[in-house]
């Protein structure tokens, strides 16, 4: 796989107001990203948990790169695209 394949992975809920607001964000930057809902997703929800201390803190938004934003504002996703 190359790294042009590797998408951007947001996991989250969709009951969650902070998922959709992330969702929408990447939307409307028409930012491609992989949807991983971690209520059907028992895999994706013990993976949120071990990366944010036993919590289940979504989105957690993990790049291709390696880094994360978890529960960012719209603030955080500009400045990370350097939109801001």
């Amino acid at each position: 796989m190359t790294d042009a394949n590797v998408k951007i992975k947001i996991y989250g809920t969709n009951w969650c107001g902070d998922t959709r607001r992330a969702r929408r964000f990447f939307d409307e930057q028409q930012i491609d990203y992989e949807w991983i809902d971690i209520d059907q997703d028992r895999t994706a929800a013990d993976y949120v948990k071990s990366v944010n201390k036993g919590y289940r803190s979504v989105p957690t938004i993990v790049f291709p790169d390696g880094t994360m934003l978890v529960e960012p504002s719209r603030m955080e996703l500009m400045e990370k695209f350097n939109l801001s």
